[in-house]
């Protein structure tokens, strides 16, 4: 249980929970229970829309003092908030800052608004001095009030767009849970229940830390040619403003499948002007090898970043991501230490999530970034499976980095298969049916291409390129930060494995006498239950023997099944919302069309639930359970 300092809600001081969300449906679901962790609804959703100016004086008084400035306004009425910078804990997850408010009146100089000790506060800091905006958020919040015991709090899911002028230049989605009455301890039971939830990644930083963020990029894609990259008919010739990148092996050789010899590295030419080259250059650390890595006690750190010098002439040669060599199998046995069994399967999945990296760069095949991110859920799934056989204040900076990059490649891809699979439905249609559809699809698509540009600015950033160095490293070491064990401790895969594969069952089985009538936020979960049954097995699969084959498919069919009974969700509530947003801007016809695919996507969601029997009862049959015994007893 995660514990939070006892303290009380109080005027002035804020306490939240903040997540980014890769799919807000997710925090719909959450909003749709009436019971979370304990705690019961008092209240409705609602959803409110707001538009926050954030401002400062010219010299950035208010934030040299730690404060943000918000202009909000509600109705006739104006507020201006002083948001302290946020401190943070547990991961991330937790947020605690100073906050002021009061009545305000942007036309007016802050000493002719009503008193106010965010008032009081600014006109401290900043005197008489004219605020100037420095950016503007819009965002529309669903929000629900829960409480126990005194205590209340208030989750509210955020759909925030990023305006410059009038222009998105970012959207993305964030939960948030905030304490409104009573003791902080009462936000304990939602941390844990929230690590659980795979769409939450905690926020480490605020909206208008990334709102700031999203508009310097757009400054700075506004400086260079809107297609960055060799222009076309020239050979790794570079124009003002454009980044080149050309990769070969050192040897001038490449390996099967792209993949590297440990210790070999591959180099890139890098070309810059001062306009282009606004982002930190990836680490050039070697990775040390097994050997040396294990003999320290702890995996050698990446070696500062390079200076910023030097950027208008050729860049010496950098090496870019490492690779690994693995076989075409993790390899696991049943006599492996738990701790470097699951080392195997994280080395085997690391290996393929940066082989696929280029092409998710390039992003002319979405099949790469499908690749990439299958290899980041799998590794997220060992530190599941795997994880309490290391030390896991050693290894927290492999597993949290993990989650926030699968987060960015699920944003592109989840768009991805709606847009995929919205297509081939237009396909079906008449001209005029397809044409209907097209606000809907390029709405999608310009989503996609925002949610891009994130993923590429997390591969393009220096800490991306430390950790993955760090982690390789960790992967090939044996025994670094393995937990010590004793001798007639459970240590061995056969020894602990076969409980760890009937808990991942028992799960599954828990939902049984709920399956006649559940709704899809049951199945979703359902659907959770049943892929963490599927890779526990599937990374011992080599242990299990030839039997276990049949046993996965199984598990796998209902995976599937579950898995596009929630695509077909996902695009009828986003379809549903396109609608109820954009009401005021689209056609008759294109309303019409709209209209239908949603209608085709409610359909094929009930033909799902309707069907959901056969692959249940795969997984929930007596001869599975035997089936499952069977293979489990080969350990």
């Amino acid at each position: 249980m995660t514990t939070l300092d006892e303290a009380a809600a109080i005027d002035g001081f804020e306490i939240e929970l903040k997540y980014r969300m890769t799919d807000t449906a997710a925090g719909d679901r959450l909003l749709a229970a009436d019971e979370l962790a304990g705690l019961h609804a008092v209240d409705d959703v609602t959803t409110v829309v707001d538009e926050d100016r954030y401002v400062d004086t010219a010299d950035g008084a208010l934030e040299a003092a730690g404060y943000a400035g918000r202009f909000r306004s509600q109705g006739e009425r104006t507020v201006i908030t002083l948001k302290g910078l946020a401190r943070h804990d547990e991961g991330g997850v937790v947020h605690r800052r100073a906050e002021l408010e009061g009545d305000a009146d942007p036309a007016q100089a802050a000493a002719s608004w009503p008193a106010s000790p965010a008032r009081d506060e600014l006109m401290s800091l900043a005197g008489d001095e004219t605020l100037r905006d420095v950016v503007r958020i819009r965002q529309v919040r669903r929000k629900r009030r829960y409480g126990a015991n005194g205590s209340i709090v208030e989750l509210s899911v955020d759909d925030v767009e990023v305006l410059v002028e009038d222009r998105v230049v970012e959207r993305f989605g964030e939960l948030e849970v905030e304490l409104r009455e009573g003791s902080a301890s009462v936000l304990e039971p939602l941390v844990d229940l929230l690590a659980e939830v795979e769409e939450l990644v905690p926020a480490e930083t605020s909206k208008l830390e990334r709102a700031l963020e999203a508009v310097r990029h757009d400054a700075e894609v506004g400086e260079v040619p809107e297609t960055v990259g060799v222009p076309d008919g020239a050979e790794n010739g570079t124009a003002d403003g454009e980044l080149a990148v050309e990769a070969a092996p050192l040897d001038g050789t490449a390996p099967a499948d792209g993949l590297v010899e440990p210790g070999k590295r591959q180099t890139r030419k890098v070309v810059k002007s001062r306009k282009a080259d606004k982002r930190p250059k990836a680490s050039s650390a070697a990775v040390p090898d097994a050997a040396s890595a294990a003999s320290a006690d702890e995996v050698p750190a990446a070696a500062p970043e390079a200076g910023e010098a030097g950027l208008d002439a050729e860049a010496p040669a950098e090496p870019v991501l490492p690779r690994i060599v693995v076989p075409k199998t993790p390899g696991v046995f049943a006599d492996d230490h738990l701790a470097e069994a699951g080392r195997k399967v994280l080395r085997f999945h690391l290996a393929r999530m940066v082989a696929r990296e280029e092409g998710t760069r390039s992003g002319k095949d979405a099949e790469e970034l499908h690749a990439m991110r299958v290899a980041t859920r799998r590794q997220r799934a060992a530190w599941r499976v795997f994880g309490d056989a290391f030390d896991a204040d050693r290894t927290e900076r492999y597993r949290k980095r993990l989650k926030s990059v699968a987060s960015d490649l699920g944003a592109v891809r989840d768009l991805d298969v709606l847009i995929e699979a919205a297509e081939a439905y237009r396909d079906r249609q008449s001209p005029a049916e397809a044409e209907g559809l097209e606000p809907l699809l390029q709405g999608w698509r310009t989503r996609r291409d925002a949610a891009r540009v994130v993923l590429i600015d997390e591969l393009d950033s220096g800490r991306y390129r430390r950790w993955v160095d760090g982690y390789v490293a960790f992967v090939q070491a044996e025994g670094v930060a393995a937990r010590p064990v004793g001798p007639t401790d459970p240590h061995r895969v056969r020894d602990s494995m076969p409980s760890r594969i009937w808990a991942a069952y028992e799960a599954c089985r828990a939902y049984e006498p709920v399956m006649r009538w559940a709704d899809v936020p049951t199945l979703h979960e359902l659907r959770i239950a049943a892929k963490w049954l599927r890779y526990t097995l599937e990374f011992v699969r080599e242990s299990l023997g030839r039997d276990a084959g049949p046993v996965i498919e199984r598990v796998v069919a209902l995976q599937d099944h579950l898995g596009w009974l929630h695509d077909a969700d996902v695009a009828a509530g986003l379809a549903r919302a396109f609608l109820v947003e954009h009401a005021g801007d689209l056609t008759e016809p294109q309303s019409a069309a709209i209209g239908r695919y949603l209608v085709d996507r409610e359909r094929e969601l009930a033909r799902l639930r309707r069907t959901v029997g056969p692959p249940w009862r795969g997984v929930s049959s007596v001869s599975f359970r035997r089936a499952l015994g069977r293979v489990v007893a080969g350990l």
